[in-house]
Order: structure tokens, then C-alpha cells, then sequence
């Protein structure tokens, strides 16, 4: 048995493999509707059982916001989207305090009027056609799970998860996110053109009769047993320090590849990013313990926002990506990945 730092419950082996046999049900019914993709879609799960944040970014039409939808209909959890304009304010996300009367004593009072933050699924979708000053209305609800309103605090029901899209920042109209803020997201995921064999099912099956319904398949609880699960995935101490010495490579000046493209490396929260979603990457595998290849898998989307090149780079057209695999090469495996 073990028992769960989150909750204090403890759960026997019958209940975690009745929680783990939940996953492929999830993929499976994501899968109904968002066809190829599964390399986003594994991250995506991925982020959702670290209880962490996640961005996707993506040229229009790719199914970012039906990924996101999909994701919210099989799950017991209430679904808010936010669709983000320029002229979008910050009252608009949070809420706001509307004058009412009570009709008994004829007195007047301000009411609070939660805005559509107050849900536990929100698809903040196309978050960068907005100003920073709205962007930023996300950042405490992000990091603390509360809205702060009038000096009044409201605490936002858990578990919580915003889920962005955006376009990419070449295109018109877009405004590039603050680094306080790309910082709250566990992961940035990236979203490319479908494989052809992909593209061809999408066309047969969005244009033909309406496809099957998606089923709700974890419940409040049960997502919130998976996500302390996840934290008890073992890691050994030799791939934390592994962890360590990658992040703290991308500061390191003297290195000449990071001395030559990167402006500012990634601070200590991209290392808790990469070892958190390492561990629900093994869950979802079905595994109890962090491999070197779930480093490497979760690599690029903890690091390709925490990492600012410099313009010698942008000229060169090197990117984050290719910082993170350099760090492989780099920073010299540990001769015992595995918990002993």
C-alpha cells in the first residue's frame, strides 16, 4: 500500500491499478476526436497529472482548441473558455462588483461576480491577441490558485489547470507573453501539420456524420489521486542531480554553445518542471520510477519558455529545441539513472 502525502489516504494495489487502467479510457476517448497528434497529446496528459499548466502554441486550424475541449469533456470537470481579444479586460477573466439592493432593508451593497476564472478547466484560447495587462490578470490564479478582488480573496475550486493556445508571434495582431507569466506553464507544447495519413482520416471523419460523443472518465477524486501518485514516481538521486546540472548548464557561460546563442538560462522552477512531469510521464507508462528517456522526452517543452536566446541565434535560426538537446550532449549522463 501507500499512502498519498496529498490526502493521507491510503490507497491498496487493486486501487492504483483501478486508477492506472483510468489512463488509456482518457487517451482513448481524446482519441475519438483529435486524430495523430499523440506526441502533444501524451504531454498534454502529462502536464494534467503534474497539476501543472500548460501552453500550446500552433498555426490556426491545427486543433488546438479541440484538443483542449476534448481533453475537459472526459473529465468530471466544469469547463470555462475564455476567448482573447485586444480589447479584453482584465474584469472580464477575474469578475467584478455590481451594485445591488436588498430588497428588504433597501440597502445598498457591492456584490462580487465571479468571472469565468472561477472553473477548474479553462482554455484561455488565443491568450496572446490580448495586452499583457490582461494576460497578467491570470498570473495570481496561476501560481496560487486564488483571485484577489477588492482585498477580498476567493479561492479558486481544485484541481485547476489553464490550458492556452496561441498563434505563433509572427502573426498579426499577437503580443508575446511576459516571462513572469510563460514561467507559470508547466509546459509548452507545440502543435505541427498533421502526418498525411492523419489529415486524410480528419477529412473523412469532419465531413461525413456527426462522430462519436466523448465520455467523461475520471472524476474529481480520481484526478486527484492520480496527481498525488504521480509524486510518489520514485526518482534516484543520481538523475536529481542530473536534473540539476542540465538546468544549471544553461547559465553557464562557460560552455561556448550556451556562451554563444543564450542570453538568460532557465531558472530552479524548470528544474522542478522537468522532474514533476517526468514523474507523471511514468505514470502514464505505467512506470513507478523517472528514466533518463523521460528526461529526455520532457526536455524541450519544460525549457523552450524558460530560455531566452540571444539575436546572434535568432539570426541563426537556432532554437530553444535545440538548446535542450545540446544540454544532452553536453552534461555528462549519471552512471546510475535507476533508483538502487
Amino acid at each position: 500500500m501507500s499512502e498519498s502525502p496529498a490526502t493521507g489516504a491510503v490507497q491498496t494495489e487493486e486501487e492504483i491499478q483501478h486508477l492506472l487502467a483510468k489512463l488509456p479510457l482518457l487517451r482513448q476517448q481524446i482519441g475519438k476526436v483529435v486524430i495523430g497528434q499523440r506526441t502533444v497529446i501524451e504531454e498534454l496528459l502529462t502536464a494534467f497529472l503534474a497539476n501543472g499548466h500548460c501552453l500550446i502554441e500552433g498555426l490556426p486550424g491545427l486543433g488546438k482548441t479541440l484538443l483542449i475541449r476534448t481533453l475537459a469533456q472526459a473529465v468530471h470537470l466544469t469547463f470555462h473558455r475564455i476567448q482573447f481579444t485586444p480589447d479584453l479586460m482584465p474584469s472580464d477573466i477575474i469578475g467584478t462588483e455590481v451594485l445591488e439592493e436588498d430588497h428588504v432593508t433597501g440597502k445598498r451593497f457591492f456584490q462580487f461576480n465571479p468571472g469565468p476564472i472561477f472553473g477548474q478547466i479553462i482554455l484561455a484560447d488565443e491568450i496572446n491577441r490580448t495586452p499583457p495587462k490582461t494576460q497578467a490578470a491570470l498570473l495570481e490564479a496561476m501560481q496560487e490558485g486564488t483571485v484577489t478582488y477588492g482585498g477580498k480573496t476567493h479561492i479558486l475550486e481544485r484541481p485547476f489547470f489553464v490550458l492556452a493556445t496561441q498563434n505563433p508571434i509572427e502573426q498579426s495582431g499577437t503580443y508575446p507573453l511576459p516571462e513572469a507569466q510563460l514561467d507559470r506553464f508547466l509546459l509548452y507544447l507545440n502543435i505541427g501539420y498533421p502526418e498525411e495519413a492523419d489529415e486524410l482520416s480528419m477529412l473523412v471523419s469532419t465531413t461525413g456524420k456527426r462522430g462519436e460523443e466523448v465520455e467523461p472518465v475520471l472524476t474529481v477524486e480520481e484526478i486527484c489521486q492520480l496527481q498525488a501518485l504521480a509524486r510518489e514516481v520514485v526518482i534516484s538521486e543520481e538523475l536529481l542531480r542530473y536534473v540539476n546540472r542540465l538546468v544549471r548548464a544553461t547559465r553557464d557561460r562557460s560552455l561556448p554553445y550556451i556562451e554563444k546563442w543564450v542570453r538568460w538560462g532557465a531558472g530552479p522552477r524548470a528544474g522542478q518542471a522537468l522532474i514533476l512531469s517526468a514523474k507523471a510521464r511514468a505514470l502514464l507508462a505505467g512506470r513507478f520510477a523517472v528514466t533518463l528517456e523521460d528526461l529526455r522526452a520532457l526536455a524541450a517543452p519544460v525549457l523552450r519558455h524558460r530560455i531566452l536566446l540571444n539575436f546572434e541565434a535568432e539570426t541563426e535560426r537556432i532554437q530553444p529545441d535545440d538548446v535542450a538537446r545540446e544540454l544532452f550532449r553536453l552534461v555528462p549522463e549519471p552512471k546510475s539513472p535507476l533508483p538502487r
